[in-house]
């Protein structure tokens, strides 16, 4: 246990999870080791910045619905990553999608709070490979949470070959209504809508959820702002070393298939997801550590 009067990192059981919460003057996170997975993040105001499903179980083995889960090495369907990757990786066809690091347990390697902010440290040795996974590898995590709330992903690769992967850090984002939000950021890119046919369409202007919306952007050079004019504020997303990202909001139909997920749940977050995907995969090379970072800063409006 780690405790001071301005934050503390404080040990916790999430259903079947062992986890930690964590409270610094500018909010409450919670996170498990599964999976090095930040479950939910709530402002000082009390309302949520990162969501988590009212629904949501604490499972072995199984991601949980909401949160920020670790996607590595493939995202998505695996079928659809790049033939690179799925060289790499050598799993089935119809593997699960998003890969196998969020379903395991990674290390604490660190834990401290300083000046008002606390840092957490994760890792994940899979030089006896994980799955279909067989390059030695470690996967390390870093989480820190004050002004802003900031997670890590560095890929190690620990042997004498290079290897190509995707990636994404999955963050839910809790918006007022997903209807009444505006994204910006993404103005003039191309992306993939993988809910029409995974064709190819340019944005213009703020993206706008008015359907079921799941959307992979390319050539992202800008943060991504997800403004709220119902709670007053702005969640502004910077990517580090990516240059990838995915909007995604189930709508209606689709929300009412998803599992650990209320019917009308879509109505009070969406995801917009710091990737390296598509023409944005990461090849890592033999001895080469390389990270991608997620930073979300709460802006009052």
């Amino acid at each position: 246990m780690i405790d001071s009067a301005s934050a503390s990192i404080l040990p916790e059981t999430f259903g079947d999870l062992e986890g930690w919460r964590i409270r610094t003057p500018h909010g409450t996170a919670r996170m498990v080791r599964q999976g090095a997975q930040l479950l939910g993040y709530d402002a000082a105001d009390g309302r949520p910045v990162v969501w988590l499903s009212e629904q949501a179980r604490y499972r072995r083995g199984v991601s949980v619905r909401g949160g920020v889960p670790v996607c590595w090495p493939w995202f998505g369907v695996y079928a659809r990553n790049p033939e690179s990757v799925r060289h790499a990786v050598g799993a089935p066809q119809d593997a699960p999608s998003h890969g196998v690091a969020r379903d395991v347990d990674w290390q604490l390697t660190e834990q401290h709070v300083r000046d008002g902010e606390a840092e957490l440290a994760f890792a994940c040795d899979l030089s006896r490979g994980l799955g279909p996974w067989l390059h030695p590898t470690r996967l390390e995590l870093r989480a820190r949470f004050g002004r802003e709330i900031s997670l890590a992903l560095t890929t190690r690769n620990l042997g004498t070959q290079p290897y190509t992967l995707s990636l994404a850090l999955h963050t839910y984002l809790a918006v007022s209504d997903s209807r009444a939000v505006s994204i910006l950021g993404l103005d003039g890119l191309d992306y993939i809508d993988t809910a029409r046919g995974w064709t190819v369409q340019r944005q213009q202007g703020p993206v706008a959820i008015a359907e079921e919306t799941d959307r992979i952007y390319q050539g992202v050079d800008r943060p991504i702002e997800v403004r709220d004019p119902q709670w007053r504020r702005t969640l502004r997303i910077r990517g580090g070393n990516s240059r990838s990202a995915v909007v995604w909001n189930p709508w209606v139909d689709k929300a009412a298939r998803l599992a650990d997920y209320a019917d009308d749940a879509w109505q009070r977050m969406l995801c917009v997801e710091t990737a390296r995907v598509m023409d944005d995969v990461l090849t890592v090379a033999p001895g080469e550590a390389v990270t991608v970072s997620v930073t979300i800063e709460v802006q009052a409006d």
